[in-house]
C-alpha cells in the first residue's frame, strides 16, 4: 500500500475517534495532516464522505434528544451558505476565510480553557435567533469548502453551555445535513473521482474502528469532561486552520 493511503487510514482512525467523543472535528484534525499530501479540491470531497459516515454511525446517541424545531434555525441558513462555500472552493478564495475562523477558533478555546484552570464559571450567554442563523449559514460556507461544518456550531453551543446531550443533539444532525447537501454539490461540480472512491475505501475501515471506540468513551465521559474534550479539539481545530 502506497504511503499516503497508510497515512490516510491512520489518521482517519484519529480524527474518528475524536469526532464522535466531541460530535465534530473529524475534518479538521484530519485536515490539519492530509493536506499535506492531497490538494484541497481532492480532499474536500473525500472528508466530507468520510465525515458523514462517522456521523451516520455515531447519530444514534443522541437522536432521542434532538429538537427538529430549534434545528432548523440553523439547518435552512446551512443549507444556503453551502453552494456559496462549494463556489469558493472552486475559484479558490478560501485562505483568509479559514484562517480567520481558525485565529477566532484558537482565541475562543484559550479563552474559556484558562476560566476553566482558574475555577472560573463560564460568562452567561442567552439564545439568540440572528446568530443561530449567522452560525448555520458561516457553517454551510465552511462545509462547502471542505465539509468543515462543525466547528462555529460547537463554538455557538459551548457558549450557551449546553448540556452534553443538548449540545451534541443540536451538531450532530447539523453536521450530517450539511454535509449531505455539500457532497451533492461536490458531486455536481464534478469532484468525486475514481481516485476518490479508492481512497474512501481505504479509510472505511478505519473510520468503523475509531467511531465504535469514540462512541464508547463519549458515554464514560461525564459533563465536565465532555466540554474539555471539546474545547480541546476546538484549539486543535483552529490550529489545523492555520497549519
Amino acid at each position: 500500500m502506497p504511503f499516503e493511503l497508510i497515512v490516510l487510514a491512520l489518521v482517519c482512525l484519529g480524527a474518528s475517534f475524536c469526532s464522535a467523543v466531541a460530535g465534530f472535528a473529524f475534518n479538521l484534525i484530519a485536515a490539519g495532516v492530509l493536506l499535506h499530501f492531497i490538494s484541497p479540491q481532492e480532499l474536500a470531497p473525500l472528508l466530507t464522505m468520510c465525515s458523514l459516515c462517522v456521523q451516520a454511525l455515531t447519530l444514534r446517541a443522541v437522536w432521542h434528544a434532538i429538537d427538529w424545531r430549534r434545528l432548523a434555525l440553523y439547518l435552512l441558513p446551512g443549507l444556503v451558505g453551502t453552494p456559496l462555500g462549494v463556489w469558493l472552493l472552486g475559484a479558490g478564495s478560501v485562505g483568509l476565510l479559514v484562517a480567520g475562523v481558525g485565529v477566532l477558533l484558537i482565541l475562543y478555546s484559550t479563552y474559556m480553557l484558562l476560566r476553566l484552570v482558574l475555577r472560573r464559571p463560564p460568562p452567561a450567554i442567552a439564545p439568540s435567533r440572528a446568530v443561530d442563523v449567522a452560525v448555520g449559514f458561516g457553517s454551510g460556507v465552511l462545509g462547502g469548502i471542505g465539509g468543515f461544518t462543525g466547528p462555529l456550531m460547537a463554538l455557538w453551543v459551548d457558549i450557551q453551555g449546553l448540556r452534553k446531550d443538548e449540545a451534541r443533539a443540536l451538531m450532530q444532525p447539523f453536521i450530517v445535513g450539511l454535509q449531505i447537501a455539500a457532497s451533492a454539490s461536490l458531486a455536481w461540480k464534478g469532484y468525486y473521482t475514481r481516485d476518490t472512491l479508492v481512497m474512501l475505501a481505504v479509510a472505511l475501515p478505519a473510520l468503523l474502528l475509531g467511531s465504535w471506540a469514540g462512541l464508547k468513551a463519549y458515554r464514560a465521559l461525564p459533563p465536565q469532561a465532555f466540554r474539555v474534550a471539546l474545547l480541546v479539539l476546538l484549539l486543535a481545530s483552529g490550529l489545523s486552520l492555520l497549519w
